[in-house]
């Protein structure tokens, strides 16, 4: 019998369900309505991804998330901490081996994505195998928003989905997606009534589950051997450049206007 090599006990941030062959994962921050990143559930984010590439036990895993939303990105209460080169380069490796792990997992992930996918939450879904979408969902990458250059993924997938011109068009002014406006636009696979979005992506995971798995793990591996090649090309250079923007003082001045329920005032630097 093939020993699981998670331990759920040691996550405070996720939860676990094994469903037969589908294990299934919740994000679900204790201090977080809106599962927003902070400095816990991004180390927690990048070991869940480091340990599943070396899951032995599930077949197929549905990643969601508890409440209104999937994750709504960033929490400003932690970017203010991000304020020496040490804490900037250890998010940037942390970052990295995230979303490469992520491509490397060999089992099939099918994201059911319960609410708001915003940021680095839009960028995992993004990168699932799968995606499900509730219909009062929405999709966003606002990086620029808040001043600092789309990194975490999102500089890759979008642009990889949509094309240059519509993914600049997004990630450029941080607007958000309906549900419906994403499944038109081929970022997510089926949009979904929110009472039927449990019971029908954890059918399909379980299909994937109930495959040939030696083939489904490695025409996945194949295909994303295409999405690594972009990431190869963007991703760095992104996330660079995003490390740049969060000591700029536009990137100050946004956290200030949201914290004050103002309109920010960007001097372009």
């Amino acid at each position: 019998m093939p020993n699981p090599i998670l331990d759920p006990e040691s996550f405070q941030t996720l939860q676990f369900d094994r469903l037969g062959a589908v294990l299934r994962i919740t994000v679900d921050h204790p201090s977080s309505e809106l599962n927003a990143v902070d400095a816990l559930l991004h180390s927690e984010l990048a070991r869940l991804f480091r340990e599943l590439k070396r899951e032995d036990e599930a077949r197929a895993i549905l990643l969601t998330g508890r409440g209104r939303a999937f994750s709504a990105g960033g929490d400003f209460d932690w970017f203010p901490s991000l304020d020496d080169a040490a804490k900037l380069d250890h998010l940037r490796r942390d970052a990295k081996q995230m979303i490469w792990d992520l491509l490397d997992i060999e089992i099939p992930i099918v994201a059911a994505l319960n609410g708001h996918a915003i940021g680095l939450g839009a960028s995992v879904a993004l990168l699932c195998d799968t995606i499900f979408m509730a219909e009062g969902a929405t999709l966003a990458d606002p990086h620029v928003s808040v001043g600092i250059v789309a990194g975490d993924g999102g500089s890759v997938i979008w642009p990889l989905v949509l094309g240059p011109a519509r993914a600049k068009q997004y990630l450029l002014t941080g607007d958000p997606l309906t549900a419906a406006q994403a499944e038109r636009m081929g970022l997510v696979n089926q949009v979904l009534p929110a009472e039927r979005l449990e019971q029908e992506s954890l059918a399909f995971a379980q299909r994937l589950a109930d495959a040939a798995p030696l083939a489904v793990r490695y025409t996945k591996l194949s295909v994303n051997k295409l999405v690594k090649d972009a990431l190869n090309v963007a991703f760095d250079t992104s996330t660079a450049l995003e490390l740049v923007t969060l000591q700029s003082e536009d990137h100050d001045e946004a956290l200030a206007a949201i914290r004050e329920k103002r309109s920010p005032r960007f001097k372009g630097r």
